[in-house]
């Protein structure tokens, strides 16, 4: 039985998010519904997330000593990382000594937080199909990993820690290389010298599988699967995304056994988002990531309980329903300027478009590629949903002032 204990009460039950972006935002409102006080932790003050939680905490997460401090001061029953850059060594020893419960478990969270744990894992551990890689420290290793050990052009590379695509780009030739290596040095989540460099799959379409982890009716934990989710990405970020995604049977199935392999490995409670290239009835695992999914936006209109709700149910250790609702899809709304404290134009008209919403993210500053909202559209099918959730992002326009 679940016992929830009430907000800043000496009986609460207390949450705490590492990362507190759009994400963690939709996360902590979850929580909060279900009687959950909440404490939201990023590297910088107002952050989306701390608009809306119970307290707001702002550290170096990547630093040991700041992470260890604040987890002994706050006692929070559940510590929820929602990015990578976080001193998982700290939360694996607060765990073993029994300060805290990390979601899903401390190891999934180290694991996961680099792509080389979780590809390692995933390909020599489990022994799931992938693509070919190598992981690099030089310049002159990522040079011979396509050129001598046969990973070959078209390859992708990308920071060992990063999300949202960031310091990812694909190498067409040997004049790609090099600046291929400082964007990936650019765009890591912390300081490092390390990438990995993948052989292109010559896939149909990537999918994102949202797997959630939670306890049944027996009271042991279970595996569900949501609809498969499309998307789009330029840069390796995210643009759009729909549910949801048709595929052959064989291929769903197999989908779902790679996903469910990954996840029972990583253990623990909540939600996992697994990418997957698919080619026909071929599937390739690509990475996973133990929280909600960017590309998962779009279930806030398209389940009963978004990815969010699924989420905070099933670390609460609370039933979940992955049924999917309408057919739907998401959009993206960039930021566009460089400013502190933008306003936005066009959310009436951006409203008028038919069966649509919006969310808007509070983040204090903007610059051009910052996502700062997204569109969501439902409809009857899923081209109708994409272009009214495209058009309803287009029509909303951050403005400096």
């Amino acid at each position: 039985m679940t016992t929830i204990g009430t907000p800043l009460s000496p009986r609460a039950t207390k949450v705490m998010l590492l990362g507190s972006g759009e994400l963690g935002r939709e996360v902590l409102i979850a929580l909060q519904r279900l009687g959950v006080e909440t404490i939201a932790v990023d590297r910088y003050d107002n952050a989306p997330g701390q608009q809306v939680a119970h307290h707001a905490r702002t550290i170096t997460m990547s630093d040991p000593d700041q992470l260890r401090a604040l987890i002994e001061a706050e006692r929070p029953d559940l510590v929820v990382p929602e990015i990578e850059a976080i001193a998982t060594p700290a939360l694996e020893a607060l765990e073993a000594e029994g300060v805290t419960t990390v979601i899903p478990t401390a190891r999934a969270a180290r694991l996961t937080m680099d792509r080389e744990g979780i590809r390692r894992l995933a390909a020599e551990t489990l022994g799931l199909p992938t693509s070919p890689y190598r992981f690099c420290d030089s310049l002159a290793e990522l040079e011979a990993a396509i050129d001598i050990v046969g990973i070959g052009y078209p390859c992708v590379v990308k920071p060992v820690m990063s999300s949202s695509g960031k310091g990812q780009s694909k190498i067409d030739g040997p004049d790609d290389v090099a600046p291929a290596w400082e964007y990936a040095m650019a765009g890591g989540r912390v300081s490092q010298t390390r990438v990995i460099v993948e052989g292109f799959i010559d896939f149909d379409y990537e999918i994102t599988l949202l797997t959630v982890r939670a306890r049944g009716a027996s009271g042991e934990v279970e595996t569900q699967f949501c609809e498969p989710i499309g998307h789009r990405q330029v840069n390796g970020d995210y643009v759009e995304s729909w549910q949801p995604h048709p595929m052959p049977s064989t291929a769903l199935e197999r989908a779902q056994q790679i996903a469910g392999a990954v996840t029972e490995n990583l253990g623990g409670q909540g939600i996992f988002g697994v990418e997957l290239f698919v080619k026909g009835d071929q599937v390739w695992f690509s990475e996973v990531s133990p929280r909600p999914h960017d590309t998962g936006m779009v279930t806030m209109v398209t389940q009963w309980q978004n990815e969010f709700e699924l989420h905070a149910r099933a670390i609460l250790g609370l039933p979940v329903d992955t049924t999917l609702r309408s057919p739907g899809a998401s959009a993206v709304i960039y930021g566009g300027v460089d400013a502190e404290g933008v306003v936005f134009d066009g959310v009436d008209a951006a409203l008028q478009v038919p069966h649509t919403d919006i969310r808007l993210f509070g983040k204090p500053q903007s610059f051009p590629t910052r996502r700062m909202g997204v569109a969501l559209a439902y409809d009857d099918d899923v081209d109708t949903a994409r272009r009214h959730a495209a058009e309803a992002a287009g029509r909303v326009t951050p403005r400096a002032v």
